[in-house]
């Protein structure tokens, strides 16, 4: 019974140590964006429909390279649009997520990809690149 229980905890340790952290919140990331001194990410995704966005979470966003950058350089910010009645956000979020989108994707471009400074400024935006990890941290940190 111990091994089990020793098991599933590190099981559930492992999971969180390897996890990309992602902020839901435009304001909780301008605090820890200014108090760490780290830019914001902001990823407008269409997590269970839109192909690129998925392209883009599987070839980026989940690598071990880029969870690892991330972690001490970026805030990242999720701002999703699922479609399926099972992925539906509540409705604050889905609120909070139009309100991002109606400043920062006005065309409605997914996958969109937009840098922030700690006020909330737009420094530049890009969407899918098919390219490493390494390459598309460069491109983010360029602006």
């Amino acid at each position: 019974m111990k091994i089990k229980m020793l098991i599933v905890f590190f099981m559930l340790f492992s999971a969180s140590i390897f996890s990309q952290d992602w902020v839901l919140d435009i304001e909780e990331a301008k605090t820890i964006s200014e108090k760490e001194n780290k830019i914001i990410v902001l990823v407008f995704q269409g997590s269970d429909w839109c192909g690129p966005c998925i392209k883009l979470d599987r070839e980026i966003w989940q690598t071990e390279t880029f969870k690892s950058y991330a972690a001490t350089h970026f805030v990242m910010l999720k701002a999703d649009f699922p479609k399926r009645k099972k992925n539906a956000l509540g409705e604050a979020q889905e609120k909070h997520n139009n309100a991002l989108a109606e400043k920062y994707n006005k065309n409605g471009y997914f996958p969109y990809v937009v840098v922030l400074d700690s006020k909330g400024k737009e420094l530049g935006a890009l969407g899918y690149k098919k390219t490493t990890p390494e390459a598309y941290i460069n491109l983010l940190e360029s602006f």
